[in-house]
């Protein structure tokens, strides 16, 4: 399995198999803390071998630098299936209302596949 894809964005959306993300980013201005940014898209683009093709677990968590997590961990399955090729991709697409900051920082969103973790990325929390 492979990470194509780790991005936050303004709008993602899976339609049928076509992704459309609008307005990506990682970083967040905030004149004031605490804060709460209104909304954003989490999306992942994985790419599995055929081999890799079954049904696995997935988990984003995320931690800021002092290891707290920031909000509830997304959990669920991702059934991988083939249409006749080697590999097959599949999206997750989230979107998260409300975030809140308590100060400016970095908060990494963490992917684990099947209790593995997978991959980082950071959300950078900046004062403007």
């Amino acid at each position: 399995m492979k990470i194509e894809l780790f991005t936050f964005c303004d709008f993602a959306q899976d339609n049928n198999g076509k992704l459309t993300i609008v307005g990506t980013f990682d970083t967040i201005v905030s004149r004031n803390f605490p804060c709460v940014h209104p909304q954003l898209s989490v999306v992942i683009r994985l790419r599995f071998d055929i081999w890799e093709f079954s049904t696995h677990n997935f988990r984003i968590e995320t931690r800021d630098l002092d290891g707290e997590m920031n909000m509830e961990a997304i959990s669920g399955n991702l059934e991988v299936k083939g249409v006749g090729n080697a590999t097959a991709v599949s999206h997750l697409v989230f979107t998260i209302s409300n975030l809140h900051f308590k100060d400016s920082g970095i908060v990494n969103f963490v992917l684990f596949i099947n209790n593995k973790e997978t991959g980082s990325i950071p959300l950078y929390i900046r004062s403007g």
